[in-house]
Parts: C-alpha cells; structure tokens; sequence
C-alpha cells in the first residue's frame, strides 16, 4: 500500500481543492510512492510527534495543521518548523496535511463540532464558491443514454441530496473532416448533419479528470466536441462553519458550561450575556472570527469558534452570544475523525492516534 493510496481515501472527504488559496495542504514531505508501514495521525506536525512515529514503525503523518506553512528559504533546523521538517527527511517520515480542505468538508472539523454538541439539522455555514464546473458536450442521439450514465458513474450531474441530474436538448450539428480526420459517422471532406443531444451536468472541480476520462473514453466522435466552466454558484455541501440547532433550548449560563465541559477548555471568553436562551448555534473550528456577521446573519443564538480578539467580541452587539473555546480545543476532534474514516477502509493496517498534546497554550 502506497501514501498514495492513503491520501486518495482521505480527499474523497476532503479533496485538496476545497481547500483556501492560502493554504498548503497535501504531501508536504515525501514521496506519493512510498510504501507504507504504517500511519500516525496527528492535529498538529512537531519534533515530537516525528519522535512518536518513528517509535510506532510509522512512516506517514498524517496532520491537521500544516508544518510548513509558509516558504521555506533554508533547513538549517534554526526553529521548530525546520528542525521537524529536517528529522521527518531523515527518518523517511512522509507528512500530509488536510486543514482547510477539511475545514470545508460537510463532514469535517465544524461537523466533528456539532456531533460532540449534539446539534441536529446542520448545514454548512458559509457555503463556498467557485467549485462547481458545467460540462456541456454534443452527442448523436443514439449515444445520449449511455455517455449520460457513463458521466453519473464518475460523480457529474449531482446537487445536493439529487443525482443523475442534467439537461439535455435535442438539436441538428454539422461538421466536416479535413484530409486527416477519421469521421464516425460520414465520410472526410463532405459536411455531415447530425441528429446530436446536447448534455450538460454540473460537478465539483476535484472531479473534472476522471470525468473527461470518461467523455473521451465513451464519446462516439473522433473530435469530442464540449466546453468546461467555473460557475460562481454556491455549493451547498461544502463551506467554512456549520449550524445547527439544539433539541431543547438551553440557559446560556448552562450552554456555557456544556461548552467549557465539551471542549475540555481551561476557560470559555465569551461576550455580553443577553439573558435569553440558546436553541440555534454556529460554530466553526480554529480561527473564526471572520464568521461573526455570517453567524448573525443566520440568526444563530450563539457562535462557538476560537481566536476572537479584544474588539471583535464588540461585533455582537447584544445580537449573539460569541464562545471562544480555545483554537486547540475547537480542533481537537479532528484526528479522531481522521482516524475512524481510515480504519473504516483500511481495516487491518497500522494506523495510530497520535497520543501527544500539541496544545501550546496552557491555563493557570
């Protein structure tokens, strides 16, 4: 089994495009060849969880957080960042990072957030853009149906809780073959009319190889005809945050506590009880104060996140209730998720939960 293997079943959760353009997830270190003896997941990438794996017989990481972040202009192991990056070369220790492609995925780190909350009918908080793409291809009549199911197969043409979902119009093409063309149906040099349907579908753009694949694989013409484009449609499914709604309202002095005891936090920063009851909660995990006005504007009763500084929490103004619960703590299901999709799929292979606190804030 190859890195390769691993990663492919973590971004069918998470493919790496949802992931933020500010972002650098994936294979930071290593080879996607690599065979794999075993893997450790981990919230965060240090010199001591590269100490852990070598000690499990693990050579692949697999990390929330990514260890490089930025660029790296040396490796002189002059700071942490450098000196695990170094001992991971070492050792043949591969690291992989998922962050924000999983921090969009519906059932990510803000999904882990309301499982542990309890939170029914979720949805994604801010629903993202820009990763939706329209195929639109031309087909002789007779072709339609199985080109059609051939594109389903691979994931085109679903939208939200549908499937197999397109549009088709029924039309007369035209084309002529130069000297060196091979035409399917008429003959080169003379033009061909052609009784075709017109497909198009819709699908998410970490999809669009496997479904050309299957265009140029089943498509009739020797020259396929059809054009892909980005829409700036929203997806639904896949976003930052989510919110959900509690079974029963909650007391906000009791909603506090739940959180302070849910979250394992030293302490929950809060803004300006309102004296009102909690029933519909926003949360998001690690950063998330760029959500407030999102969270307002779904009318939530409360927002959980991380981060908040001093004068964000003036940004409730005695419409919500703002929880900080601590960027660690928010997070600190996510390699548990991580773990029990892996091991649902790779049922008899060494995969380990990493045992190390990353936590680099402590509460007195």
């Amino acid at each position: 089994m190859t890195i390769r293997d691993i990663t492919n079943h973590i971004e069918e959760i998470a493919p790496l495009s949802y992931a933020e353009d500010f972002d650098n997830v994936g294979l930071l270190v290593g080879d996607y060849n690599t065979e794999v003896l075993g893997v450790l997941v981990t919230l965060d990438t240090l010199e001591e969880t590269i100490d852990e794996a070598i000690a499990n017989n693990c050579n692949l990481i697999v990390s929330f957080h990514p260890i490089i972040f930025s660029g790296l202009k040396k490796l002189n192991g002059n700071n942490y960042v450098e000196r695990t990056v170094l001992k991971a070369i070492k050792n043949n220790i591969a690291i992989y990072a998922t962050h924000t492609a999983l921090d969009n995925s519906k059932v990510g780190v803000s999904a882990k957030m309301c499982e542990v909350l309890q939170l029914q009918n979720t949805k994604v908080l801010i629903p993202k853009k820009g990763i939706i793409k329209k195929l639109t291809t031309y087909v002789p009549y007779a072709d339609a149906n199985n080109l059609r199911e051939k594109l389903f197969e691979v994931g085109a043409g679903t939208i939200g809780n549908y499937d197999n979902c397109s549009f088709n119009v029924e039309g007369r093409g035209s084309y002529r073959g130069n000297e060196h063309s091979n035409p399917t149906v008429g003959k080169k040099g003379e033009i061909q009319y052609e009784e075709e349907t017109c497909i198009t579908v819709t699908f998410e753009n970490h999809l669009e190889r496997k479904i050309l694949s299957q265009l140029f694989q089943h498509h009739p013409y020797e020259e396929v005809a059809y054009e892909v484009i980005t829409l700036n449609n929203k997806h639904q499914n896949v976003g930052m945050g989510m919110i959900g709604e509690f079974e029963s309202p909650i007391d906000e002095t009791d909603f506090l506590k739940l959180i302070k005891s849910t979250f394992k936090t030293g302490c929950v920063r809060h803004s300006k009880l309102l004296g009102k009851s909690i029933k519909k909660v926003a949360v998001l995990g690690g950063s998330g104060s760029f959500a407030i006005s999102n969270a307002i504007r779904e009318k939530a009763d409360a927002y959980v996140s991380a981060d908040f500084k001093y004068h964000e929490f003036y940004k409730a103004e005695d419409r919500i209730l703002l929880a900080d619960v601590g960027h660690y703590e928010s997070e600190q299901f996510t390699k548990k998720l991580l773990v029990d999709h892996l091991i649902k799929k790779f049922t008899n292979f060494a995969i380990r939960l990493s045992e190390k606190s990353t936590n680099p804030i402590h509460y007195i």
